[in-house]
């Protein structure tokens, strides 16, 4: 399909991406509490290509689209990091449907979602609640930043 990224080409700041896989294996589904308090079923499926597999977590009814075997195509995807671990979403403006074209072989042996990120990406902005204020917080490169010892930066005219 055109358009379409390789699984092993996911970056933890992928997004608007088109993904073609093989459902490998499905969780039993898990109530979790959102940020906003509501509970929400949660399902883990690993979707695998010939380059790698990655975890796509599906919300609530999106579970009952994949099957194990199954060829699925998320369109419009994104990647979200869950506790410094890559998954693949299909959210509110994505789409998944059965694949039209079969993926016959699979690379269970690179998985993306097994390498641990800093939430780097997510850092700056502020505007997803992520620490610091409304300024996006933790841009201060400077660990000198707030000492008593004011040398460096003193105009000393």
């Amino acid at each position: 399909m055109e358009g379409t990224t390789k699984i092993k080409d996911l970056t933890p700041s992928s997004r608007r991406v088109n993904v073609l896989g093989k459902v490998v294996s499905v969780s039993e589904p898990k109530e979790i509490q959102t940020r906003f308090g509501e509970a929400k079923s949660v399902t883990e499926v690993v979707l695998a290509d010939d380059t790698g597999k990655i975890i796509l977590s599906l919300w609530g009814d999106q579970a009952h689209q994949a099957a194990d075997g199954k060829t699925v195509y998320i369109d419009n995807g994104y990647i979200s990091l869950v506790r410094g671990h890559m998954r693949l979403n299909v959210g509110k403006y994505g789409s998944m449907s059965e694949g039209t074209e079969e993926v016959s072989e699979v690379n269970e042996s690179l998985d993306m979602s097994e390498k641990e990120y800093e939430n780097e990406y997510r850092r700056f902005g502020g505007s997803r609640g992520s620490g610091g204020g409304g300024g996006g917080g933790y841009r201060r490169g400077n660990s000198d930043y707030g000492r008593n010892d004011d040398r460096k930066y003193k105009n000393n005219d």
